[in-house]
């Protein structure tokens, strides 16, 4: 029996925080009967308003749903940003010695660093994971980029879960500050396409406009793009927001000025504020743009 064999038999793995992201984990190890007996713990699990909900997800979603985070073998932390160095310091209360933590948040480097601290000084062991692309369609198989002291062995522990892990290196801030530098990027040309589409929109050029940028930039297709980031926005802007402001933080500590980080904030948060279903509706980024224009006239309208 090979030594992954061996811990493959004895593994639990326990989900703290059981939202998209952990939900879609246990979809797909569930799906391609990864060897590992599954838990969650979400803190929604503890209010009355949302205890009954996050019960039936763990039901359908076929994992052992728990009352407190108790022992596992490994730990994937998928909870929200600003709640990350908590879940790390609780955890660090609850897991014994040896476990190994995989925080997936989309937090800072310095964050990172800091609960990699709280978790080392108990003997946990800590590493850095970036999750690199949405958690759908591809589930467990996302890319992850990891990095930290005990990220080789991390890796054999995620090749067993039949994950899509690459390491980053031997240190811990590594693997999240790539995900942060490249979210300027990728959530600032979400941020970029409601500004423009929405103002071509209103100003009548919006064709002409995408005409110019297909022009220049063969085979980007963008009004399909164009939709694409819409709905993106729109339905994951709160979350983009937050993730945007532990990139203000990153950037700043990097000694840079963050204006760009700071505006896409506004924007991503401005879109997920709307609550629209882009999803159900118009696919065209046309009718998806009048969408968004109308429910920002709307709440302009509210607000005087």
């Amino acid at each position: 029996m090979s030594d992954n064999e061996e811990l493959s038999n004895r593994m639990a793995v326990a989900l703290l925080g059981f939202g998209e992201a952990g939900q879609a984990f246990a979809k797909g190890w569930g799906a391609s009967g990864a060897p590992a007996d599954l838990f969650a713990f979400d803190i929604k699990t503890n209010s009355p308003e949302t205890s009954e909900a996050k019960w039936q997800d763990y039901q359908r979603c076929g994992v052992t749903g728990l009352e407190r985070l108790t022992f596992a073998s490994a730990v994937f932390s998928l909870v929200t940003a600003d709640q990350a160095e908590r879940a790390a310091q609780d955890a660090a209360e609850a897991l014994a010695p040896g476990t190994i933590y995989f925080d997936c948040n989309s937090c800072a480097p310095g964050a990172k660093r800091r609960s990699a601290e709280a978790l080392e000084a108990r003997g946990i062991r800590y590493v850095d994971v970036a999750v690199m692309a949405p958690v759908h369609p591809k589930l467990h198989r996302t890319p992850l980029l990891i990095s930290g002291p005990h990220a080789q062995e991390a890796k054999a522990l995620l090749d067993t879960l039949d994950m899509a892990a690459k390491v980053a290196g031997p240190e811990v801030g590594t693997a999240s500050a790539t995900k942060m530098v490249r979210s300027v990027m990728i959530k600032g040309i979400e941020a970029l396409t409601l500004e423009c589409l929405l103002a071509g929109r209103r100003a009548g050029v919006d064709e002409a406009v995408l005409a110019s940028l297909d022009a220049s930039m063969p085979g980007w297709n963008w009004p399909e793009r164009a939709a694409y980031n819409m709905e993106r926005a729109t339905t994951h802007g709160l979350r983009r927001a937050a993730e945007m402001r532990e990139v203000v933080t990153t950037v700043e500590e990097l000694g840079l000025p963050s204006d760009m980080a700071r505006a896409i904030v506004e924007w991503q948060q401005r879109a997920g504020d709307m609550r629209l279903d882009l999803a159900a509706g118009p696919e065209d980024y046309a009718g998806r743009a009048d969408r968004i224009s109308n429910a920002m006239a709307g709440a302009h309208r509210a607000a005087e």
